[in-house]
């Protein structure tokens, strides 16, 4: 029996932690991710999303109901399950909102000025999946360049973003898909 405080195996040389991070820490002096001026910019940025993902369940719901021609009861259901998915995209977003500090922004008067995707009104089911299409390669890249901007800085939010990116790339691989057919 090992009585030693070595560990049975010797620590990797290459993986090590930063323990002058973690003195920093442990004084006080580490880099704050709860700052103020921090999570008020960081909550600006999660509305500009949140009005996005909502002016995405409109017209994600718009289309829903309108699509019509041969390919369209299955695309429409698509459109649905979309919407859906968007709207819990809204509530996570919401949520983190909140736990930051701040307020989520649900004002219908501002709601396009904020988000970063068009409203749509196509009435053509290609049209639709395209305008669709853009408005995720639209959310792609919000969300990417998120996850850069909040980094290390704050794991939780970042790995909200990164379930969404994922998300949203799964959308719109499904939407090239059915310009496809």
């Amino acid at each position: 029996m090992n009585t030693s405080f070595e560990p049975a195996c010797p620590a990797p040389r290459h993986l090590v932690l930063d323990t002058e991070a973690m003195d920093a820490a442990r004084m006080g002096n580490a880099p704050d991710a709860g700052s103020e001026t921090w999570c008020r910019e960081l909550v600006v940025l999660l509305n500009g999303a949140l009005a996005t993902e909502l002016v995405c369940v409109l017209r994600y719901k718009r289309h829903h109901f309108t699509a019509h021609g041969l390919a369209s009861p299955h695309i429409a259901a698509e459109f649905a399950v979309h919407a859906a998915e968007e709207m819990v995209h809204v509530d996570r977003l919401a949520q983190r909102i909140v736990q930051l500090g701040g307020l989520p922004d649900f004002d219908p008067d501002t709601l396009t000025l904020h988000s970063h995707a068009a409203y749509d009104d196509q009435r053509a089911l290609p049209e639709m999946i395209q305008a669709n299409l853009a408005a995720e390669r639209v959310a792609i890249e919000t969300y990417g360049q998120l996850v850069r901007l909040v980094g290390d800085r704050d794991p939780s939010t970042r790995r909200l973003l990164e379930d969404l990116l994922a998300d949203e790339q799964r959308h719109a691989e499904e939407l090239r898909g059915w310009l496809a057919v």
